[in-house]
């Protein structure tokens, strides 16, 4: 609880905001995962008077996108008429990143911006892991978006990503998705 604590009483960034846009032309479909009640408006990234979170020292946040590339065999809707903008497309691109945030104690916001490539999309442990809860939190709250990968999987891909877990939170999160699997009927 010290560990978590502190990090609260330090902030390093005030409102914090992230904005995630995917090239049409590549990407067919995607999904936040988790972060559904935290959705801004669009109109309200660029507006300092609408509230958003706040990270404190040593803190990070990750989103995880689930996206569909064009052609995948994974994809879940029917493709429309007219989304692809094949016009505006970047060449290497595949989305676009935005960030903006408020140096502790000001009120104008700033801005940080990153072009999202094939090869700056992380494949670490980190990452993997958190992935491996993403998909946990899925098979407890609808499954419906992961076919075939199940318990199994998830509890797999968390053990693998495992990492050095200095204060043993990973293994009790694994231990965790263990119990939900053993407890889970269906």
């Amino acid at each position: 609880m010290v560990d978590q604590l502190t990090g609260t009483l330090f902030p390093v960034a005030n409102d914090v905001k992230i904005q995630v846009e995917f090239d049409l032309a590549e990407i067919s479909e995607y999904r936040l995962i988790g972060y559904e009640t935290r959705a801004l408006k669009r109109e309200g990234f660029n507006n300092d008077k609408v509230d958003a979170g706040d990270i404190g020292a040593g803190h990070q946040v990750t989103a995880l996108y689930e996206i569909t590339p064009i052609g995948s065999s994974a994809q879940r809707t029917s493709p429309l008429r007219y989304d692809k903008r094949q016009d505006t497309t970047i060449p290497g691109e595949i989305g676009f990143v935005a960030l903006r945030y408020k140096q502790p104690g000001t009120d104008q916001s700033e801005g940080i911006e990153t072009p999202i490539t094939r090869d700056n999309i992380g494949d670490d442990g980190d990452l993997q892991f958190a992935a491996a809860i993403a998909g946990f939190g899925q098979l407890l709250r609808d499954p419906r978006y992961l076919g075939n990968w199940g318990w199994n999987a998830a509890i797999d891909l968390a053990n693998n990503a495992r990492g050095a877990d200095r204060f043993d939170y990973r293994a009790a999160a694994i231990t965790l998705m263990r119990l939900a699997q053993s407890l889970n009927t269906t």
